[in-house]
């Protein structure tokens, strides 16, 4: 072992920074979370254990449940629709007819690179129920962001604008890797568009789908900037991210803010794990 080690000491040298950042700011961190879950603990003196308690909490808190049901509207519509325009957008770009492909590309990814609180302000004001854009055009005041049917539209508009660009390009550098051979072989066999797109595009990308969606979700589940821009009335557009936050540094309640993050962590395990299981039943499937 310790000649193996000396052996190859200069590439273990090289990955250890990665191990040390990983050690620091992963690995410690998440099982100072999973312990202060089971404390109560408000940022200054030692911690008071209570076992379950941060969790059984949650099943009577209605917030909690408010706020994971909120996020799980932003996670399902945002996947469905980032993913739809995202494939959409890099299809488009990937035409050979299209001309100024340079300009378009570095049109679509603009929005990724706005701040997000300065897009949220702007959409604030875009859906102002009295001065509001999308009202004038619409020819009448709707309360965008005063009512609970209304809230979510804005917040999940500005994720969606927000958000397609990046997976757009990640798409796309998924369709530049597919040989133009496979079409040219479908078209001899008399396949049309919508064929080739399903038996030859989305097969080729699956990977880079699935890696969209597992990103995409652990997005959309830590999602904080747009709804806490975009508050609706109450906390009908609250986050459990934005929940966990204030939990932790408004209130001060650092173990039952360590709680909902234990929660997110197991969440988004599950998610990724059926992910995965579902992307490996439907290769074997092929």
């Amino acid at each position: 072992m310790i000649k193996t080690l000396k052996k190859y000491r200069a590439p273990y040298l090289f990955i250890l920074p990665f191990f040390v950042l990983f050690l620091v700011f992963q690995l410690i961190p998440t099982v100072w979370t999973f312990y202060i879950s089971l404390t109560k603990w408000r940022g200054i003196g030692k911690p008071e254990f209570v076992g379950l308690d941060n969790f059984k909490k949650m099943l009577i808190d209605g917030m909690f449940w408010e706020a994971l049901a909120n996020t799980a509207v932003y996670w399902l519509t945002g996947l469905v629709f980032i993913l739809f325009f995202a494939i959409l957008i890099a299809s488009l770009l990937n035409c050979q007819w299209l001309k100024g492909k340079a300009f378009f590309k570095t049109a679509t990814f603009l929005p990724n690179i706005c701040a997000a609180v300065a897009m949220g302000l702007i959409f604030r004001m875009l859906f102002d129920e009295n001065v509001g854009l999308v009202n004038e055009l619409l020819g009448k005041k709707v309360p965008w962001l005063a009512s609970t049917a209304y809230s979510k539209i804005p917040v999940i508009l500005l994720i969606v604008w927000r958000n397609t660009p990046w997976y757009t390009m990640i798409v796309l550098s998924g369709l530049l890797n597919i040989s133009p051979d496979y079409y040219e072989a479908a078209t001899v066999d008399g396949a049309n568009t919508y064929q080739k797109f399903i038996y030859i595009t989305l097969p080729s990308i699956s990977n880079i789908l699935l890696f969209c969606s597992i990103t995409l979700t652990v997005d959309m589940w830590k999602i904080f900037n747009e709804p806490y821009i975009l508050p609706g009335p109450g906390t009908s557009n609250t986050s459990l991210f934005q929940y966990m936050y204030e939990s932790g540094f408004n209130v001060f309640n650092m173990g039952y803010a360590s709680a909902i993050g234990v929660i997110l962590i197991v969440l988004l395990t599950i998610i990724s794990l059926v992910q995965f299981i579902v992307r490996k039943g439907g290769r074997e499937s092929i």
